[in-house]
């Protein structure tokens, strides 16, 4: 039986419609950029600009948001997604749009005068990522644009976020999920957003939210505990269902009083965790909008959170997602 109150198997995502710039760098290079290692910084385009003008090598550039990221992964698995968002009506977004087409994602798009943002996400010899974020047009997404048609038939709608940066389309957003009556799905998306935005998250975005979804620094940073118990149980006080990231460790999935634990898909080390979170959530939302149980959704995660892993940025290749088909 499904967990959502809308049938159909349509998923839905909000979020901003940016570029990722993806470069690997020591850590020197890094200390030379920011002392904040891990997260997300909002910066200009100007330092985007600055930054990658002095990189070791070329970058590599794809799609990027944490919406669109989980998006395209539930498009690639064959399930039927949308994105919405705004981007600049220029050449970055229209090479936007035909990655969200190309990947089986319908795109609905704003445009703006303004450059499409970007992301320069750069990624350490630990894996690690670390964001510096140029909202640009995505920033300028009008609450009052935002309608409950456009979640029609939604089962789940996937509201990043990154959003809460703009607290009126935060909230128009729920608004109108709910009026679709859809379920929602947040993804806290990084510790930074939390510290930054935690009175407003509670206050105005957790009581509306049906699927809440944190890696480990954020659930520390919403729940005020190392204790991995508490903060689950934190989480899932505001949700029907919390999750629980634990990076190589697995997952943590509560729902009804019961915690279910899923074990990591294990194998090579990972070359960079960036849009591992959102993959993991694709994998997840595809299991659960397909039928599957709690526990096996949370495998599909494990399993495309792993592949996204093996590789630098947030596409997985197309063998990759042919293991992970082979695997459903």
């Amino acid at each position: 039986m499904s967990i959502f109150k809308n049938p159909g198997r349509r998923v839905v995502g909000i979020g901003s419609a940016l570029i990722d710039v993806l470069a690997q760098v020591n850590d020197e290079f890094l200390s030379g950029v920011s002392d904040i290692k891990g997260g997300m910084t909002l910066v200009e385009n100007d330092f985007i600009h600055t930054v990658t003008q002095r990189l070791p090598g070329a970058p590599d550039i794809v799609p990027g948001g944490a919406a669109c990221n989980t998006m395209i992964g539930i498009g690639k698995l064959g399930g039927d997604s949308c994105f919405v968002g705004k981007c600049g009506d220029d050449d970055m977004g229209r090479f936007f749009e035909i990655g969200l087409a190309q990947s089986g994602v319908k795109p609905r798009l704003f445009k703006s005068q303004t450059p499409t943002g970007r992301v320069l996400s750069l990624i350490t010899p630990d894996a690690q990522r670390s964001m510096f974020t140029y909202l640009g047009a995505s920033a300028e997404m009008d609450p009052k644009s935002i309608m409950a048609d456009f979640f029609q038939d939604a089962a789940v709608v996937v509201i990043e976020g990154y959003l809460v940066f703009n607290q009126d389309l935060m909230v128009s957003a729920l608004s109108a999920a709910k009026a679709a009556g859809a379920s929602v799905a947040l993804d806290l998306a990084s510790f930074t957003v939390v510290e930054s935005s935690l009175d407003f998250i509670l206050s105005h975005v957790v009581d509306h939210v049906d699927i809440l979804i944190a890696n480990e620094d954020e659930a520390r940073a919403f729940s005020g505990t190392d204790d991995e118990t508490e903060a689950l149980s934190k989480l899932a006080s505001f949700a029907d269902t919390a999750v629980l990231k634990l990076g190589k460790r697995g997952s943590l999935i509560a729902r009804g009083g019961t915690i279910t634990r899923i074990d990591p898909f294990t194998g090579k080390d990972a070359v960079d965790t960036t849009g591992a979170g959102d993959l993991w959530a694709a994998g997840f939302l595809y299991g659960l909008t397909h039928g599957y149980s709690l526990s096996d959704a949370g495998r599909i995660g494990s399993v495309c959170g792993y592949e996204v892993c093996q590789v630098t940025g947030a596409s997985i290749p197309d063998a990759g997602w042919a293991r992970i088909r082979k695997l459903l």
